[in-house]
């Protein structure tokens, strides 16, 4: 290989090189070293040649988190192809649709789907190849078939290396809350750049063992393989991380030191009683979107005593754009951070015009980890991609609502799309939903608006409250009255027993809006 010259596979080749014998992958009972990750990687990767697939051709992987789903991703890769995984809860209707939209002609999935997904493999018009880990019921009735099994048992080299950097390496669907999903294109070099950034500022190492409880089809998730695989270091995956205890309990036995989490997570571990388990060789946990409450910061530093907390920001589009150096986190609580390396941040407002410190208005990104576009989308991708201050350059346009300080430390607003006027004024729900996230009793929060004949719009806030929590709607309206602008004061609370989420974990702003009131509701 040209020195400089690397594709994302290349991560796992070298350290197959460097450390064979190591653990590089654990699910369940099952193990990885390295050179067995490798040379299944290899023979898959050879299998899918063999059976048509070509360069820059999709390749959908629709499984759960597990060594099949981490091996398939490796070798499509090394087949020179794009692979796009697919959460396996996906429902068929769905599943046919991205089959159509990326016209894939490779499927590798799992034997217990069969049923759900039989009738949509039959009917896709691409689809030349199904690739099957485990049983299945009429292997017959599924044309062009290959047993996972069988095609990771045979010895290979793989594919002769046939891409460049600039190729596409994946496309990650973002969750399409809000109609049609878009097909977020990156290239190696998108995600070379992303992987490489991270590592920098968490000081990623050989010795890391790394938790991977986040879904596969998530890009955060998703980069964990590629973070493990980077540096030597060891991926722990979890199916998920619905039921604490026992994900809890195998960080301890595995000696987890790298914990990625989402608000979710620490939401539930907020109950866990302190020294319940040994989790000191933590050494870093990452969280990523909005600023994290005061509650989930007191949660980690309460279970996590010897790991730094990194915050961080960013988008499928650009992967990362902040992160806030842990030593920051006291003083800077509400802040997402600064620009990761190799990336540029401003801000611009409705004109185009860069805004000054502490004005609003929208995030523009400029780096290397930039996507390529949307999928097939040329119409949203030019909504997102514009003129950077170079010729022939472009940055993303975030449709995030942000500002930046005079030090250059970002402050997460809101989405653009999420943002709605009441009684005229702007009202961005991120920042209710912390000042009822900081309520004593309060686990989370959501906030939307819904239509009102006298206000336009209303703001309407689902809580979900800690266990044993003597909270009420009544007292919640009171401290909201009491900390924020009257405009942004919520017509109504409604206490739930849990949010609705995306497939990534996410609350599922469109759900929440069908749970609003068609009239107003006192709380």
């Amino acid at each position: 290989m040209p020195a400089g010259f690397r594709l994302v596979q290349d991560f796992l080749s070298d350290a197959a090189a460097r450390l064979p014998g190591k653990t590089a992958l654990v699910c369940g009972s099952e193990r990885l070293s390295y050179a067995e990750l490798e040379q299944r990687a290899a023979a898959l990767a050879s299998a899918l040649t063999k059976c048509g697939v070509a360069r820059a051709d999709r390749v959908l992987v629709l499984a759960e988190n597990g060594v099949a789903a981490a091996t398939a991703i490796w070798a499509v890769l090394k087949a020179n192809a794009v692979f796009a995984v697919i959460h396996p809860t996906t429902r068929a209707d769905r599943l046919a649709w991205y089959l159509e939209h990326t016209r894939a002609t490779a499927l590798i999935t799992e034997g217990n789907l069969e049923h759900r997904i039989r009738s949509v493999i039959l009917q896709s018009r691409h689809l030349k190849t199904v690739v099957v880990d485990g049983q299945i019921d009429d292997r017959a009735a599924i044309p062009n078939l290959v047993d996972f099994a069988e095609a990771i048992g045979v010895p290979t080299e793989e594919p002769p290396r046939r891409g460049i950097d600039i190729d596409l390496a994946s496309i990650i669907y973002t969750s399409g809350s809000t109609g049609e999903p878009k097909g977020v294109m990156l290239t190696h070099r998108n995600m070379l750049a992303a992987a490489d950034s991270i590592s920098s500022y968490l000081g990623s190492a050989e010795d890391d063992v790394i938790l991977g409880a986040l879904p596969l089809s998530f890009d955060y998730g998703l980069y964990q393989l590629f973070l493990a695989a980077r540096s030597g270091a060891r991926l722990v995956l979890e199916r998920s991380f619905a039921l604490p205890a026992p994900v809890l309990r195998r960080m301890v036995t595995e000696g987890i030191t790298a914990f990625p989490g989402v608000p979710t997570f620490f939401a539930l571990l907020a109950v866990v009683p302190p020294g319940a388990y040994d989790l000191s060789r933590v050494r870093y946990v990452t969280s990523t979107g909005a600023a994290l409450s005061l509650r989930h910061i007191e949660t980690v530093q309460r279970l996590f005593p010897n790991a730094r907390l990194f915050s961080m920001y960013g988008l499928t589009e650009c992967k990362r754009c902040t992160y806030l150096p842990p030593e920051d986190l006291a003083r800077k609580p509400r802040s997402v951070g600064i620009a990761i390396p190799n990336t540029e941040l401003w801000v611009v407002g409705a004109d185009g015009r860069r805004l000054g410190a502490n004005e609003v208005g929208e995030l523009v990104v400029r780096g290397a980890t930039v996507m390529r576009g949307y999928w097939a989308d040329p119409e949203a991708t030019a909504a997102r991609l514009k003129p950077g201050p170079l010729p022939n350059e472009q940055v993303l346009y975030t449709g995030d609502l942000c500002q930046l300080d005079e030090a250059g430390y970002l402050t997460f607003v809101g989405r653009r799309d999420d943002v709605f006027k009441s009684r005229g004024e702007k009202v961005a729900p991120s920042e209710i939903e912390a000042v009822l996230a900081h309520i004593d009793g309060v686990r989370e929060a959501a906030v939307v608006g819904f239509p009102d004949e006298v206000l336009g719009m209303a703001v309407k806030a689902f809580v979900v409250l800690e266990p044993r929590s003597t909270v009420t709607a009544s007292i919640l309206l009171t401290e909201c009255r009491r900390r924020l602008a009257s405009h942004m004061v919520p017509r109504c609370v409604e206490l739930v027993a849990q949010l609705p989420r995306t497939s990534t974990g996410k609350v599922d702003r469109h759900a929440l809006q069908s749970w609003s009131p068609a009239s107003p509701v006192a709380g």
